[in-house]
């Protein structure tokens, strides 16, 4: 982003006070209030901020706590007057690579801010590629949302770290259907079995299949249900890969001191995922699994802020900032770290 458009778009969030007060303010992480990040900015007048630097001055922040580098890829999930897509898709990947590649070369550890409303596994599994040849040790730190494709790519991290607030989602496909609409796959699956077995019951009775159940099928898509089956499929493998070549890789003991076999940590990666995908469970493939849930309904442990010193407040203090940032404008997308910024502006037409 050039320095001009820099300035521009700045302006737009923080129009100029016209009373031009003496001591304008600099910076949000200089005045924001402890339990009330986002309150006490929006009380803000006279801000004439640096918001490049300030995100790198958070990111830093987290950086040193956990002493190791950080990025973040963090879509804009607030405002709702962006028009563009926030998701996950190969426009990404040259500024998420960038990111990565400009990380030191002799570190082999990473955190990662993540803020997504998913979609495109497929990007996903190439970023994932790509950021685990690199390093060793990777953690996901979910200051809000990780969503469907989010919740894959959270999958592949050794660690997951989650404020209080955040939450990811099933990972349970969006299939384009014929009428241009996105349907949940699982449950369009569940559709087609729940026929399935009404159709055998009723034969084995000498009855023909119920007239309904017919036409539904003849107005299902072939490519559609194609779409549901490989999409479901792909879905859940990445995340029980994932899991037991990464979450699962240093799980050698259970609680009674026996050793983990690798067919354990297999049959349990497979059981998450399975979970995840599972339409019939969450209902809604925007439903919030939050750290708790992740643990009670699925077993997957979830580190919590509040564990590391001065963490959790971090967290919240970064994004306070962003959501600020986010709400009044039209930003799509951030790329940032101590050494690299990017932002994804909307088009304007």
């Amino acid at each position: 982003m050039s320095k001009k458009t820099k300035s521009r778009n700045l302006d737009c969030i923080f129009p100029k006070n016209k009373f031009n007060s003496p001591k304008p303010i600099s910076s949000f992480l200089d005045v924001m209030e402890d339990g009330r990040e986002y309150e006490s900015l929006i009380k803000l007048s006279n801000v004439s901020v640096d918001f490049t630097s300030e995100i790198k001055r958070s990111l830093t922040e987290i950086s040193n706590i956990r002493q190791r580098p950080i990025v973040c890829y963090a879509a804009n999930v607030i405002n709702n007057n962006i028009t563009q897509s926030i998701s996950f898709d190969n426009s990404d990947d040259i500024p998420f690579l960038e990111m990565i590649r400009n990380v030191p070369n002799e570190n082999r550890e990473l955190d990662i801010i993540l803020v997504t409303p998913g979609w495109s596994a497929e990007t996903v599994a190439y970023l994932v590629k790509q950021i685990r040849e690199r390093f060793d040790h990777v953690a996901f730190i979910l200051p809000y949302m990780a969503m469907s494709a989010g919740t894959i790519f959270c999958m592949s991290g050794d660690e997951i770290i989650m404020d209080e607030s955040a939450f990811f989602g099933p990972i349970d496909p969006q299939v384009p259907g014929k009428n241009g609409r996105w349907l949940p796959a699982q449950s369009l699956e569940t559709l087609l079995r729940d026929i399935q077995d009404r159709g055998t019951q009723q034969i084995k009775n000498g009855l023909q299949p119920d007239w309904t159940d017919i036409l539904i099928l003849s107005n299902i898509d072939p490519k559609e249900l194609g779409n549901v089956i490989n999409g479901s499929k792909l879905s859940t493998r990445l995340v029980a890969e994932y899991l037991k070549e990464y979450k699962f890789k240093n799980w050698n003991t259970h609680h009674d001191g026996k050793s983990v076999t690798l067919s354990e940590k297999q049959q349990k990666a497979d059981e998450i995922a399975g979970k995840l995908c599972n339409h019939s469970l969450w209902l809604s493939h925007a439903s919030r699994i939050s750290r708790k849930i992740a643990w009670d309904e699925c077993g997957l442990k979830i580190i919590y802020p509040e564990s590391i010193e001065g963490l959790a407040r971090a967290i919240k203090r970064f994004w306070a900032m962003m959501n600020f940032m986010f709400d009044r404008n039209l930003i799509v997308k951030i790329f940032a770290s101590d050494n690299y910024s990017l932002f994804r502006l909307e088009k304007q037409s």
